[in-house]
């Protein structure tokens, strides 16, 4: 087992061990499921054992976090505040060894696994300050002698479905706001990523035994979709926030619209990098780089189209692919490695089945296409020439694999943008204040997010994140977001002796 590495020995000091019991209930480790294998993507060998749960686990510990609701919500929204900084400060301490598991169990370098945990630090801090700002609006009456207000209340449970790209980031969405909004968590980590789930677990119950809360206020299993089903299903849980594919996406939509539940989907993305005529090229290959390569082409706003203008179609090319031929592509634990594993020998397959597809569809391929033949799931950083109009750019390919195209007007460039079924992210490279502002305008990007001389991915959390469309339409992080894990309440107080009633209607 991985624990006789040398290099897997900072495990133990995030309470990690060779065999681990994978569901964090009522306050108890236990597990009662099957045993699933953590492996390391870079040489697909045993990192460590986890015990997953069963559906009985499962149900032990809604119990709990159902009772746990009934206290947590009623603790002063900044005194819950205190308790999200409490986990930022626990996370400060545990930086570099979380960043360091991401990075082993995943597979994203080292330096985007050390910024997964701080962004959920940013989070925390974001957090904290938003629980004294949880404010609601004082309305003016039209009756005389009436007030009207906004109350703004706690759901009760919020249920995290998160997916193995990042890990605990989108935990750090959900469940920092989620907690200062007064709701118990119940998380399911992806399967692939359950050392991941347990070392943060272990952390956030630190920190709420220390401060002699219920623990059952954060709940958490590691599991397959037996789990992912029964949050879904679970009526107890007012709020399902689910990161993953738009087709399984959809599928949870559904469950739990059956149920009048409210879902928060945060889904697959197909994201466009436009780089118009009078664009800093240098800037913008720089930028596509990062968008395309970073975590192994596997983020949701990973740039996976590239659209040039065709006056610079051959000069900004040409220098792309300069710096595709020396990107450093080996063990994401190692300094200067810009591209790491895919995460599972599927994914590899799946790369290797796309590839298939886009030679079958006449496009050429200037560099890549390969897998790279090792232990671990490496393929080579791929660029595709092809029509927008080809049926596999319309498909999000989970690699570093990046189509490019030529255009020839804003408008056409825009349209190319729109085509695609997702609307998660977009970009545009110019310098021309009216081309950007018809980009951010009612005829530009129908995504989400849309950017300007920046990448698709690398999103601040102070800006709401999510997409359009396929994507799902959910919003999480910061601006508003937190609307959504809480239920609003119009109230309207009669303090005098009259029924004045609206729209001055006299009713005998």
């Amino acid at each position: 087992m991985g624990f006789a590495r040398k290099e897997y020995e900072f495990l133990s000091e995030i309470g990690l061990s060779s065999r681990n019991l994978g569901c964090y209930v009522d306050g108890t480790w236990k597990a009662n499921g099957p045993v699933v294998i953590s492996l390391n993507p870079a040489n697909n060998q045993a990192i460590a054992e986890v015990v997953e749960g069963s559906v009985e686990d499962y149900e032990e510990g809604m119990r709990a976090c159902s009772e746990a609701a009934k206290t947590w919500m009623q603790v002063p929204s900044p005194k819950r505040g205190d308790i999200v900084r409490q986990i930022g400060d626990a996370l400060r301490t545990k930086l570099q060894q979380l960043g360091r598991l991401v990075s082993l169990e995943m597979g994203k370098i080292l330096p985007e696994g050390i910024g997964e945990v701080q962004e959920i630090i940013d989070m925390c801090d974001f957090s904290v300050g938003l629980s004294r700002q949880l404010n609601g609006s004082v309305i003016p009456s039209e009756r005389p002698n009436h007030a009207m207000l906004e109350m703004w209340n706690p759901l009760g449970v919020v249920g995290v479905i998160t997916a193995f790209n990042f890990p605990c980031a989108v935990l750090g969405w959900n469940a920092c706001i989620a907690l200062v909004c007064g709701n118990c968590v119940v998380w399911k980590g992806a399967p692939t990523t359950p050392l991941i789930t347990i070392a943060m677990t272990r952390l956030v119950a630190g920190v709420l035994e220390k401060n002699n809360l219920p623990p059952a206020i954060f709940t958490s299993f590691c599991g397959g979709a037996d789990i992912g089903q029964a949050i879904a299903k679970d009526t107890r849980i007012s709020l399902v926030s689910f990161t993953g594919s738009s087709k399984v996406g959809q599928m949870v939509q559904q469950t739990v619209n059956q149920r009048f539940g409210k879902c928060l989907l945060e889904l697959s993305g197909n994201n466009a990098i436009i780089v118009m005529d009078d664009a800093d090229i240098q800037l913008a290959v720089r930028s596509v780089l990062f968008a395309a390569v970073g975590t192994a082409g596997q983020r949701c706003t990973t740039c996976r189209r590239l659209l040039l203008h065709e006056s610079i179609y051959q000069i900004a090319l040409d220098q792309l692919l300069d710096v595709y031929k020396q990107v450093k592509i080996g063990n994401p634990l190692e300094k200067g490695t810009l591209l790491g594993p895919l995460h599972t020998s599927e994914s590899r397959k799946s790369f290797e089945k796309g590839i298939e597809i886009i030679k079958s569809q006449a496009c050429k391929i200037l560099i890549g296409g390969s897998v790279i033949e090792s232990e671990g799931n490496f393929v080579q950083p791929t660029i595709v020439e092809i029509s927008p109009n080809a049926d596999v750019v319309k498909e999000e390919l989970f690699a570093p694999v990046l189509y490019v195209m030529k255009f020839q007007t804003l408008q056409e460039a825009v349209e190319i943008n729109n085509s695609v079924p997702q609307g998660l992210s977009s970009s545009i490279f110019t310098r021309k204040p009216e081309i950007i502002f018809k980009w951010i305008g009612p005829l530009g990007s129908d995504c989400g997010i849309v950017n300007v001389n920046i990448p698709t991915n690398g999103a601040e959390i102070g800006g709401a994140f999510g997409g359009e469309k396929a994507t799902g339409g959910g919003r999480e992080a910061g601006s508003d977001s937190w609307k959504q894990y809480m239920r609003r309440s119009t109230c309207t107080i009669n303090y005098g002796n009259e029924l004045p009633l609206a729209q001055g209607i006299n009713f005998g």
